[in-house]
């Protein structure tokens, strides 16, 4: 097959994009800076989905878990993207995203804890992950504030955090000034599909034609129509509770990202606040906050911080990140010409934005998914031939 080129600058094409999380804005920018006419459409508002509810932790190494190893060299690359893509962003919207490279460590009490941790730790640094065993008095070292019942803790000094609310405001921002034109209040209620050819969407306003739809819409993504039932991407939302506290900022109890066994996570702010999450829910779309919920996230949290307990209650909320069968990313061409997917990121969202934008708009560019990509397209989740099926094959 003939490979395809890289179109002219004349012939970029128009696209239209489904979502206006950090992932669909993301890939704007980069599209609108290379002279696409883009248009984002978003149901509610610039970054209210689960870019809003998520936390900002750019977690590649303490996150990293058996049977994701093609995940980790994807976050880990993104992470490398970071520094530069924060500075870049930044200067191209005229505002803060927050972006910390304080460190992440995370810390256990209770014995069991304490050797799932080492196990856990033992497999991360056999990946040649850069991480380190710390003590409890080590740990406390590092952040005054922590229990002394801590025992064990890894400190990871490259898994850093960004306050994705910013960062979703200043993608839109850097996205607008480059050219392209978010509508919000506008719902896609189809993908119009013309002789396995995407010819655009049809919104709350009408048609709207476009060379390239790319599906963003993040939890949402399976919802809209227009799609046949094989390609519609397997995702689905996971259920998340929050909260934030309000610290002192000038004796904040915590500097470094913390983590904590079942999933608790705590994330410090400039602004003095924290962060605290979060619960993981397999419930749809239920958006209730619960006792159980909260006080699960508070009980995990008072016992490494123990401080924390005198902290007002600034914040609560619920989010639905967006699953996948297998909890990594659907990235690139849909099986569909013309119709492009960046979604199913679960709880990597935040931390693959740089890679997703980039490789993303590449591959609508060329209308092909670049290599590094090309392992998480939705072709992973066609079903395999039954052992009939292959016997009358042969």
């Amino acid at each position: 097959m003939k490979e395809k080129t890289a179109p002219t600058h004349s012939s970029r094409p128009k696209v239209a994009i489904i979502g206006a999380g950090v992932c669909g804005l993301g890939v704007a920018w980069r599209l609108a800076q290379q002279g696409c006419a883009v248009t984002v459409f978003e149901r509610g508002e610039v970054g209210r989905g689960a870019s809003w509810a998520a936390a900002g932790m750019l977690a590649a190494n303490v996150e990293s878990e058996p049977g994701e190893e093609a995940l980790l060299s994807l976050t880990l690359e993104a992470q490398r993207q970071w520094p530069a893509f924060a500075a870049e962003l930044e200067a191209a919207s005229g505002r803060e995203i927050g972006y910390r490279e304080d460190g992440t460590l995370f810390a256990a009490v209770l014995q069991d804890d304490v050797e799932r941790l080492r196990f856990t730790y033992d497999y991360q640094r056999s990946l040649g992950l850069d991480l380190a065993w710390m003590s409890g008095r080590e740990a406390r070292a590092k952040e005054p504030a922590l229990s002394p019942q801590v025992s064990g803790a890894v400190w990871s000094p490259n898994d850093h955090q960004v306050d994705n609310r910013f960062l979703a405001l200043a993608l839109a921002e850097a996205a607008t000034r480059a050219g392209a034109d978010i509508r919000c209040g506008q719902r896609v209620e189809k993908v119009v599909v013309e002789q396995d050819h995407c010819r655009g969407v049809e919104t709350t306003s009408g048609f709207h034609a476009a060379d390239a739809v790319l599906l963003a819409a993040g939890a949402w993504s399976r919802d809209v129509s227009g799609l046949p039932e094989n390609l519609a991407p397997p995702v689905r939302p996971l259920k998340g509770q929050a909260l934030a506290l309000g610290m002192d900022t000038q004796a904040p109890l915590l500097k470094s990202v913390l983590w904590g066994p079942r999933g608790l996570y705590a994330v410090p702010r400039e602004d003095g606040r924290l962060i605290v999450g979060a619960t993981v829910e397999e419930k749809g779309w239920d958006d209730a906050l619960t006792a159980g919920g909260l006080m699960h996230l508070l009980w995990e949290l008072w016992q490494l911080l123990p401080g924390t307990e005198e902290l007002p209650v600034e914040e609560t909320w619920v989010g639905h990140r967006p699953s996948s069968r297998d909890d990594a990313p659907i990235l690139g061409p849909s099986g569909i010409s013309g119709l492009h997917f960046a979604t199913g990121h679960h709880r990597n969202g935040i931390l693959l934005a740089p890679l997703t934008a980039d490789l993303v708009a590449e591959g609508i560019l060329h209308d092909r998914a670049p290599e590094q990509i090309a392992a998480f397209g939705p072709d992973r989740f066609a079903a395999a031939p039954s052992p009939v099926a292959r016997t009358a094959a042969q």
